[in-house]
């Protein structure tokens, strides 16, 4: 039997009811994908409201520096929502959800938290992770995923540290085809790993031609927002 399509699961947490639950989605300050694409994930199934997180040195490189301020303006970007009758809310950035300690970000989800709980629900325990990220980004992501009971059994980056919105559909294609076909045909999952990368043209197609889910950070929240209650606490 083939696996069920990531994208399926935007419809079944669909709301029943004329009511759509409203989210909150914190875009870091140079990220121009995150807009483009959630609406069309999620196909009327959860209203957005978005803030940009600026950090303090006005950078955009991934670095520590960077990680560390986006999330520190977390709480700035939430005021700016605060008068919102929101049901959820979401940090769109993955590497941010994954390099935090406990005491990073206790409240909102990451992209990553969306990605992990999707995963489960896809009982995609096996997964490949590709990403624009540096490779020692990659070790880390994989290192979070096995905490949380995901094993990565292969993952590739392209090495870029910054404009993640500028990767071609070919340069993500070219990663996908680097990953050995065995190592495909042992995963549950295909993770396409960062908000910022446009991903939304490949993923029907990449699951045609692996016959495995293919889940993108973007998508991931598209998920968790659907399954949001409306008039539910923030």
């Amino acid at each position: 039997m083939r696996p069920e399509s990531a994208r399926t699961l935007v419809e079944r947490g669909r709301p029943a009811t004329g009511s759509t639950p409203r989210v909150g989605v914190l875009v870091p300050w140079a990220n121009r994908t995150v807009e483009e694409e959630l609406p069309q994930l999620c196909r009327s199934a959860a209203i957005f409201h978005y803030a940009r997180l600026v950090p303090e040195h006005r950078g955009t490189a991934l670095d520590d520096q960077f990680l560390g301020e986006l999330r520190a303006a977390v709480p700035g970007a939430l005021e700016q929502l605060k008068q919102l009758p929101l049901d959820g809310v979401f940090v769109a950035c993955t590497s941010a959800g994954f390099t935090a300690t406990d005491d990073d970000i206790a409240s909102p989800a990451t992209a990553f938290d969306a990605l992990v709980a999707s995963l489960l629900e896809l009982r995609a325990t096996h997964v490949v992770v590709l990403t624009p990220y540096p490779h020692t980004m990659v070790i880390l992501e994989a290192a979070a995923f096995a905490r949380n009971g995901i094993h990565v059994l292969g993952g590739a980056g392209l090495g870029r540290d910054d404009q993640f919105c500028d990767v071609t559909r070919a340069e993500v294609q070219n990663l996908v085809r680097d990953i050995p076909p065995t190592v495909l045909a042992s995963a549950h999952a295909l993770v396409l790993s960062c908000t910022a990368w446009p991903t939304i043209n490949l993923l029907t197609d990449l699951e045609e031609e692996l016959q495995i889910p293919v889940i993108s950070s973007n998508l991931a929240m598209a998920i968790q927002a659907s399954r949001l209650t409306p008039g539910g606490q923030t």
